[in-house]
């Protein structure tokens, strides 16, 4: 599936985080703390993908849509409220709306959509543990189902939040069953299901021992009370002084 290509080839050995790559500030003049508001990428997401390929009109290619559609019929209920809770236009939310309820008519999506949605973007790996935790950290309420109005809060986050708001959101993610702490079991689950889903084919070539290697290297910084667990406090202040960290944080932009 050439959409699947294209996520693929955009991948490199920095998804799980190798902190011994050149930081991209010093190799390419740029600082990972810049925010992406461009139309590319938004376009890069998957989820954002996904929508879109069921809101654009037949025989369209969505891959080079900038969410100028045709006349929109769905409009969410509140989306003035939307705009100011999110960092998309109003034109945005009404695209990204058509093509959630046309994907799912019922306005909820379901943990097996994530896992559909992700092994259409990913055949060559099993994406089902990553789209099971990533799902996890979009139902905030746990109750098995995502609202429109949730699916794009975070969304706008992951793509367009600031850093602060999106390592709160990895946090989040990281902290598999939600008491406020992040293990180094938690934390190695999470990148060993990256791992499975896509590790096998970044360039360079990871070794299996990667996923460990990098939890290892993480907690090492983090963990400042050495007290087995890494706390939202911790994890803010290491990653937001640790460049290296912070370019790792880039996976985000990868795998969402």
């Amino acid at each position: 599936m050439q959409r699947a290509k294209e996520v693929t080839k955009a991948v490199d050995g920095s998804l799980l985080g190798d902190t011994g790559r050149t930081p991209l500030s010093r190799k390419e003049g740029v600082k990972w703390q810049r925010p992406h508001f461009t139309r590319q990428a938004l376009m890069r997401c998957c989820l954002v993908k996904w929508i879109l390929s069921s809101a654009a009109p037949q025989g369209s290619d969505s891959s080079d849509s900038e969410l100028e559609l045709s006349t929109v019929r769905h409009q969410p209920e509140g989306l003035d409220q939307l705009q100011t809770q999110t960092k998309f236009t109003k034109k945005e939310l009404q695209s990204l709306y058509r093509g959630f309820k046309n994907e799912c008519p019922t306005g909820l999506v379901d943990e097996d959509t994530f896992k559909l949605i992700y092994s259409q973007f990913f055949p060559q790996g099993d994406a089902t543990t990553y789209a099971h935790f990533l799902f996890n950290a979009f139902d905030a309420d746990g109750n098995g189902a995502i609202h429109f109005e949730d699916f794009v809060v975070g969304l706008s986050i992951l793509l367009r939040g600031t850093v602060h708001e999106k390592l709160k959101w990895a946090f989040n993610l990281y902290d598999i069953n939600k008491d406020g702490y992040i293990t180094k079991e938690e934390m190695l689950a999470i990148m060993k299901s990256i791992y499975d889903m896509m590790g096998h084919h970044t360039y360079p070539v990871l070794r299996e021992d990667a996923p460990l290697q990098h939890v290892e290297k993480f907690f090492q910084k983090m963990d400042r009370n050495q007290d087995g667990v890494v706390t939202i406090e911790e994890f803010l202040e290491t990653c937001q002084k640790d460049e290296n960290i912070m370019n790792s944080m880039q996976l985000f932009e990868n795998v969402i």
